[in-house]
């Protein structure tokens, strides 16, 4: 019989950075619970059983205190990585390459250097578009930058994505990662909405979508 996620024992990832040791839980649990929810929402709920019976999801929540609202320190997602997280970092704070797992793309940079690029993006998007639900995301994001120590880092990790992003751009001509310009496209589309050279953010941004694009597709292809 399945095990409940919140009954096993747990980790966290650890960072060591000039002698200092940042602890990330990975709260599985919390997060299981969070992706049932999410993967819900994308289908009927009549067809959202036959992929998640009512008893599977009752192991997967037992142990877990849903009626207590927790702060996630890790966030994911499937298949694209949302502009807004690469507003939070420059591209000299960018690490790329292989190693024995394959292909991977690190990005790592101090809380509090993260928090000022969220309010200066979320100012530019706001003063370009007034509020909505891009602004609101972006507001959010800061608004969960604010619960963690000042003096934390925060890093951004494309996990298995680097893999079939480098596919995709072999694929287009390109040599792999290192044509990757993520970070450059967003910072380059907030720049323009800032300057009001709408022709300068459309490119940025339709650089950026229709790279990630592409390794969402690899989903349906599986």
């Amino acid at each position: 019989m399945p095990e409940s996620p919140a009954l096993r024992p747990d980790g966290a990832h650890v960072l060591d950075i000039e002698n200092v040791r940042y602890v990330s839980p990975w709260s599985t649990a919390t997060r299981c619970w969070a992706a049932i929810e999410e993967f819900k929402t994308t289908l009927p709920s009549t067809v959202s059983s036959l992929f998640i019976p009512q008893r599977l999801e009752e192991v997967i929540t037992s142990g877990i205190d849903l009626a207590e609202e927790k702060v996630p320190h890790i966030l994911t997602e499937t298949w694209i990585i949302p502009p807004r997280w690469f507003s939070l970092f420059s591209a000299d704070e960018r690490v790329r390459g292989r190693d024995a797992n394959g292909a991977f793309t690190v990005i790592r940079t101090p809380l509090a250097s993260a928090k000022i690029r969220s309010e200066k993006s979320h100012a530019v998007v706001q003063s370009a578009f007034g509020n909505g639900q891009v602004e609101q995301e972006i507001e959010q994001l800061g608004n969960w930058l604010e619960t963690f120590h000042p003096q934390s880092f925060l890093e951004l990790d494309y996990g298995g994505l680097a893999g079939y992003l480098e596919i995709s751009l072999i694929s287009d001509g390109d040599e792999g990662l290192e044509a990757d310009s993520s970070v450059e496209d967003v910072q380059s589309s907030l720049a323009g909405l800032a300057s009001g050279d709408t022709t300068v953010a459309g490119r940025g941004y339709e650089r950026l979508v229709t790279r990630w694009r592409k390794v969402a597709s690899f989903e349906h292809a599986m």
